[in-house]
């Protein structure tokens, strides 16, 4: 077996990564055609992941010329405890006010440590409905994953 093959993420692995880590660095192409890179908090959705920005960002409007963009999550402090995932993903750009604050919402209670269905103060709510208008409701869409676990490997290189 390949040492790529080793540190590869299960299905599973990879969910429960997506499921703990809380930003995504987003790689958009910026109008002269050099990559733009943002931080972003994400939540998990489908096989992808699902955020929010500010329609006019920079990387909104690359979006709206080139709905692609690759994603990396990633942590580890030393080489033996490196894991991550890149996703090259299309991007479906969410502009109905309504799932964009449902959107916002479920990424704002995913930061305050509440778990899905658990409801929804007002005031987060209010907080979210005056964001809402100004905001896109991004959905990455996986076209290729490639992960990797270097704990995998005992803490040999």
């Amino acid at each position: 077996m390949s040492r790529r093959d080793q540190i590869r993420m299960s299905p599973d692995e990879l969910a429960a990564y997506l499921d703990e880590q809380k930003v995504i660095n987003v790689a958009t192409i910026g109008p002269n055609g050099r990559p733009h890179l943002a931080p972003l908090w994400y939540y998990p959705h489908e096989s992808g992941v699902a955020t929010w920005t500010y329609g006019t960002s920079q990387k909104a409007k690359n979006l709206e010329r080139d709905p692609r963009a690759t994603v990396l999550i990633e942590d580890g402090e030393s080489y033996e405890k490196l894991r991550g995932v890149s996703l090259e993903a299309d991007v479906e750009v969410i502009t109905d006010t309504a799932v964009v604050t449902q959107m916002g919402i479920q990424l704002m209670q995913r930061y305050a440590g509440a778990k899905p269905g658990d409801p929804v103060p007002d005031e987060l709510t209010g907080f979210i409905g005056k964001q809402a208008p100004k905001r896109i409701g991004l959905i990455f869409r996986p076209t290729k994953i490639v992960s990797w676990d270097h704990t995998k490997l005992g803490g040999t290189y």
